[in-house]
């Protein structure tokens, strides 16, 4: 990753709780993806999770991903196949220090018996699997054996997914299976203080629809003693996700009018002192979530994952009545985006195509009850009691129970659901993950009075310049 030392810790804590969006689906972890993205992620080199057997190379299907999350749920299509007759040998590569992609790419590139059969990408590079430079060796599901389209259209997968996941020629690659459109996460409490109501129906009008509307409730809350967010880096995925274009347009830099629009939220955020000016994945955050920062703080985005496998381990209690756990809900946020995800592709060289198809059906797109998305949505993967996640097919979470007790009883997929809709995949580039350091670094320093709006922008511009193969003007 070509990313500042700070910056570096962070996207590692994001890769490894994203794989958190489901840690059910971990083999041979405890119900909690955070053991099973902090066993990947704490090594930054290769780690072979399954060495091929003596069995004939021909029934052995090999993976590749950067947790243990992809690789446990074929596990456990495995067990519930006992007819299948593949094995998996599976490589796994920590996002850590960017060794997963400069691997996978050679794995891809070398090709043979030990080439990657089906391998995964996280939404921070996964455009240069299903559109970019390595776009070349995804197989479109339809030669896998699946018809796409009409499954996607029967389980209501949300579009921003599929955009993501559709190659430069129309056919689709790679599709996810979580659900990562996000939410406005607020305390229960705090809204009563202010607004006398709990309601997310309320709130969600409070809060939005639009940045006007939330910085007027940034005020209300002001008065009363509260921040309304955490810190400027809580409504940036807001911000980058619901921007009209990338940052790659033809070949050149873009700054789209809503991301630059970022320079003038995050200053009104710090000077206003509507937030406790935190950096995300750092301990002060996660403080906030306990509600032991410098004033308490009303609300966070994110999808279902940040609720499960980042607020509710830092929530300071694990039921009803400790820390903040129970204190919390979901509405809808002032504006659509999504979070995080990891799509499934497969080589299109693979010489078991059938099997292989077979697989990334049954992740991506099976409604079923003996699916893993309506399993992992319900928590029975691993057996009853599980953790509950959104998941990519809407019509699973319209017949799953989403209540939480971490959210007061509330069913969060009646936020979820909606919010995939709002959520947009056309504004993603094979950049993002560096290009976003740079940005967030120059808001940063602008933000705090170390350089002008115009200098920031040009600092920008002269460090995409230097490191990318991007035209800047």
């Amino acid at each position: 990753m070509k990313k500042l030392i700070a910056s570096i810790l962070c996207a590692c804590m994001i890769s490894s709780l994203l794989v958190g969006c489901g840690s059910n689906a971990s083999t041979g972890s405890a119900d909690s993806t955070d053991s099973a993205s902090s066993d990947s992620t704490a090594t930054a080199a290769a780690e072979d999770t399954g060495k091929k057997s003596d069995a004939d190379a021909d029934k052995v299907i090999n993976v590749w991903a950067f947790t243990d999350e992809v690789p446990g749920m074929i596990e456990k299509y495995i067990e519930a196949h006992p007819d299948f007759g593949y094995e998996i040998n599976t490589t796994i590569i920590a996002t850590t220090d960017g060794a997963y992609q400069p691997a996978l790419d050679q794995a891809l590139a070398s090709g043979g018996s030990d080439a990657p059969d089906i391998y995964c990408a996280e939404a921070a590079f996964v455009l240069k699997y299903t559109q970019g430079d390595a776009a070349q060796y995804a197989a479109p599901y339809e030669d896998l054996g699946i018809d796409a389209d009409q499954a996607i259209k029967d389980a209501d997968i949300a579009q921003y997914t599929v955009d993501i996941g559709t190659n430069p020629d129309g056919k689709v690659v790679g599709l996810g299976y979580q659900a990562t459109g996000g939410a406005f996460i607020y305390r229960r409490s705090i809204a009563k203080d202010v607004w006398g109501t709990d309601d997310p129906a309320v709130i969600q009008d409070k809060i939005g629809p639009g940045w006007d509307k939330f910085f007027d409730a940034a005020a209300e809350l002001k008065a009363k003693g509260y921040g309304i967010v955490s810190g400027d880096g809580d409504i940036w995925h807001a911000v980058e996700n619901s921007s009209d274009q990338g940052w790659i347009v033809d070949g050149k830099l873009n700054i789209d009018p809503k991301r630059e629009e970022f320079l003038d939220l995050s200053k009104e955020l710090k000077d206003n002192g509507y937030h406790n000016d935190t950096q995300d994945w750092q301990d002060a955050w996660f403080a906030d979530m306990k509600g032991e920062g410098e004033q308490p703080i009303f609300g966070f985005f994110g999808p279902a994952w940040l609720i499960n496998y980042t607020l509710a381990p830092n929530c300071g209690g694990e039921k009803v009545g400790e820390g903040t756990y129970g204190d919390w809900a979901v509405c809808t946020p002032p504006i659509g985006f999504f979070w995080g995800g990891t799509w499934i592709l497969a080589n299109k060289n693979t010489e078991k195509a059938d099997a292989v198809g077979e697989i990334i059906k049954w992740i991506t797109l099976d409604t079923s009850e003996d699916s893993l998305q309506y399993k992992w949505a319900n928590g029975t993967l691993n057996g009853e009691g599980g953790t509950k996640d959104a998941v990519a097919s809407g019509v699973v979470m319209s017949k799953s129970n989403g209540e939480l007790d971490f959210l007061g009883g509330q069913n969060m997929f009646d936020a979820f659901v909606p919010a995939n809709a709002y959520a947009k995949g056309t504004n993603l580039t094979q950049y993002d993950e560096t290009i976003n350091t740079y940005w967030r670094d120059q808001v940063r320093q602008y933000t705090a009075g170390e350089k002008s709006r115009d200098q920031a922008i040009a600092d920008f511009k002269q460090q995409v310049a230097d490191n990318l193969d991007v035209i800047v003007e």
